[in-house]
């Protein structure tokens, strides 16, 4: 029997792999690990772990002695941060039996930083590199870049911590943040052209495996609605980026199509938010994790199904009992 660790099983993505896991027709223990008690991931899961904080001095000895003691064979960062502490931490993790998925150690790296990855991109001279700037007065930045215009997070995921500058008080809100925290962007494209991409890398720069939705994002930052698409032009763009920064395993891209262009939003280096609408489509990351991190099996294209997908919100219900 296989033993895979799923970490931060409370929130989208971590419960979404527990749930592709399900539908895999193989011999598998679960076990899934939250900083909460009540965790819905624990619901998929056939042991369940409440974790210290990864930050916490005491986390590495805890995630060490989890791991032993349940013979785990396969750990998959299921949040941001889990995902920067192996990444971290991978000398440890080499040294010993236990698999972990994690991407490439310089394009985590890199897509901590936001300003880092630009700079990536202006050196390859990348057409899906957005303008951006790290500092410029009112003035100086709306004549570049026209209103509205946004200051975005240098730091963060998922739309989080924005900023749509309209007028100069938007703007001296948070000037003193700007190079630091903050770098200035341009708007690029619409809500209605935002796109996700899903590739699974071998790190030699070939796209083994892809699936891409048009979507629409909730407020939170994760894909509402999403719907299957295929565009040559796209594709050469990922594929293009994929032979620079040489991705392993799941690995996310987001763009926005701007006229005839494709830019490029963020890549997250990891499995996305939206991996169990993926999986619904045909394209299961985590039977790809399983087959590439412990079995060592090269990754092939799957047959991805067209379709439209909604997500809402559903029921959980536990009776006769306060608890999971």
């Amino acid at each position: 029997m296989i033993t895979v660790m799923v970490t931060g099983v409370g929130a989208i993505i971590g419960y979404g792999v527990l749930r592709s896991f399900h539908k895999l027709d193989r011999d598998i223990r679960l076990i899934g690990t939250d900083i909460y008690p009540d965790a819905v991931g624990q619901a998929w899961s056939d042991r369940f772990f409440v974790a210290p904080l990864t930050s916490s001095d005491g986390y590495l000895a805890w995630l060490e002695k989890t791991i032993a003691e349940n013979n785990v064979d396969l750990v998959i960062p299921g949040i941001e941060q889990d995902l920067h502490f192996f990444s971290d931490h991978r000398d440890i993790f080499s040294e010993s039996s236990v698999s972990v998925v994690l991407n490439e150690h310089r394009l985590i790296n890199l897509t901590r930083d936001k300003w880092l990855m630009h700079q990536e991109l202006a050196s390859i001279n990348s057409d899906a590199r957005i303008d951006s700037y790290l500092e410029g007065d009112f003035h100086t930045l709306s004549k570049k870049l026209k209103l509205p215009f946004i200051l975005k997070p240098r730091h963060g995921y998922a739309s989080k911590g924005m900023i749509r500058v309209h007028d100069e008080m938007d703007f001296m809100l948070s000037a003193e943040k700007l190079g630091h925290d903050l770098m200035a962007q341009p708007i690029i494209g619409c809500d209605e052209e935002e796109y996700t991409v899903g590739v699974f890398g071998n790190g030699l720069g070939t796209v083994n495996a892809f699936i891409v939705f048009k979507r629409r994002l909730a407020a939170d930052g994760s894909t509402v609605k999403a719907w299957v698409r295929h565009d040559e032009q796209l594709y050469e763009v990922v594929s293009t980026l994929c032979a620079h920064f040489k991705p392993i395993g799941p690995t996310n891209l987001q763009f926005r199509k701007h006229g005839d262009c494709w830019k490029l939003l963020e890549i997250n280096p990891r499995i996305s938010s939206s991996t169990s609408l993926r999986t619904a489509f045909g394209y299961n990351e985590a039977e790809m994790c399983l087959d590439y991190y412990l079995d060592g099996k090269v990754i092939t294209q799957p047959e991805v199904r067209g379709g439209f997908a909604a997500r809402y919100i559903e029921d959980y219900i536990v009776y006769d009992r306060d608890h999971f």
